[in-house]
Parts: C-alpha cells; structure tokens; sequence
C-alpha cells in the first residue's frame, strides 16, 4: 500500500482484489487487517460502504485508527468478530475473504451457512490448498465466475468471484455472468479446472502458464530426490500424480 495525500494507492495483489468487487455493494470484509482495501473501495466510491472484520484486536484497531485518518467513520463499520460470527445477515451484498489458507476459509464460509448464503456473492483469495478450495465450492453448489493470477514480490495469488450456481440464490444481473462461466467449465478437463482455475486454463493465461512450469520444475526435484533416496513410494505416486496432472495442462499451450 502507498500513500500519497489523502489518497491510497493498493498493492497488485490488494487492487486485483478491489477490481473484482462489484459497484456499487456493499461489502463485508472478514480478515480485513488493517482495513486498506475497505478504505480504498469506499474512497474510490466503488461502494457505498462496508463491514471491516477482523479476528484480531490489534489489526481491527488499527484498521479503526485508518479509518478515522480518513474520515470514513460513518461508512466503514469495524466490528470484532471470528469469521462471521458476529456479522448479522443482510448487512452488506458482498463478502470479501482473503490473505488465509484454504482451509481456514472453509471454515469460515461453513461455519453459519445461513449467512453466507445471505450474500449475492463471494469475492475470495485462498492462500494455500487451491486444488482442495476449488473442489470444496463446486460442491458447495458454487461457480467461479471470474479468477485471475497475479504474482507479486515472488508469491502467486489467485482472487475470484464466485457466485451461486443457476438455480441457487443467485441474483438476475449475475445469470449471464454464470452461464458462461459454466459452459467455459465444459471446455477443459474437470480435474485441471479445479487444479488450476477453468477461466485461466481456457484463456492459456501467460502468468498461469508461468506458475505451472514453476510447479514442475519444484515437483521434479523432489521427484529426483524421493528416487535417489529409493524410500516413500506413496509421496512418490503422488508427485508423479501432480507431475502428469501438470504436464497435462501445459500441453494446453501447444
């Protein structure tokens, strides 16, 4: 984050997250840290208003003190709480979820559905577990409606915005948005969309194409060495698993 003025200017990874929020909704942003990308949504008058949640004491009053710094007090809430615990529904349009595990975001979106459900749409960015956090919302009866890479300071993130599938609680301005997200799923290999990200496979994504051969080459060192130390044949099927899987989807590229 860069301040300049009274103005903030976001991370790659912060921004790729704002541009996914729709206009105009109001947001709820559990794990909001130290309340930036609130702030920034709000001040840009990309929404109307919004819920910084945090777990933490510390971030959550230093999110209030930025806050403040800009006046926003009246438009951004922040409220303690663990995940949605304290979030009552029908306060805000969007939840916002990121810079946490998979798993831990699994719990968060399980742990009232009620709640979550309450939302018209999700915007997430899951830190670790993506294969298994992809798995999860397709049977969770959700659809990625918008994914994007980015890779910032040497780490690779990917934000998306999903949404309810047709026939879930899904709002008619979203339909469009996921009909054709699911018949892009049509189009490529169930196992790789939920590996890699559907949407970022069919447009042969370049900076996806980067973090696959990064992948390889990490899965073939650690393939050389489980064979040099002739031991653990089950880690070694599942890299080999993860290497077939990998190859298959840069063969997309050609």
């Amino acid at each position: 984050m860069i301040r300049r003025g009274n103005e903030l200017h976001l991370t790659l990874r912060l921004q790729a997250l704002a541009d996914l929020v729709p206009q105009g909704k109001t947001i709820a942003d559990v794990g909001c840290d130290h309340g930036f990308l609130d702030i920034y949504l709000v001040q840009s008058g990309r929404v109307p208003g919004a819920l910084a949640m945090d777990v933490r004491k510390g971030p959550l009053s230093a999110a209030a003190e930025h806050i403040k710094e800009f006046g926003l007090e009246q438009r951004i809430r922040t409220v303690l709480s663990d995940g949605l615990e304290k979030y009552e529904a029908g306060s805000a349009e969007v939840l916002v979820c990121a810079g946490m595990g998979g798993p831990l975001m699994q719990r968060i979106l399980t742990a009232y559905p009620e709640k979550t459900d309450s939302f018209e749409e999700l915007i997430l960015q899951p830190q670790s577990e993506l294969y298994e956090f992809r798995v999860f919302l397709r049977r969770q009866g959700y659809i990625i409606s918008e994914e994007r890479i980015l890779t910032e300071e040497g780490k690779y993130y990917f934000p998306m915005r999903v949404t309810k599938r047709a026939g879930g609680s899904v709002g008619a301005s979203n339909r469009t948005e996921v009909r054709r997200a699911e018949q892009q799923e049509e189009e490529i290999d169930a196992e790789l969309q939920d590996r890699y990200g559907g949407q970022l496979l069919k447009a042969r994504d370049p900076i996806l194409r980067q973090y696959l051969l990064w992948q390889t080459g990490l899965y073939e060192g650690i393939e050389k060495e489980i064979r040099g130390q002739a031991r653990d044949s089950r880690r070694l099927a599942e890299v080999e698993r993860e290497l077939e899987a990998l190859h298959r989807a840069l063969s997309l590229w050609k």
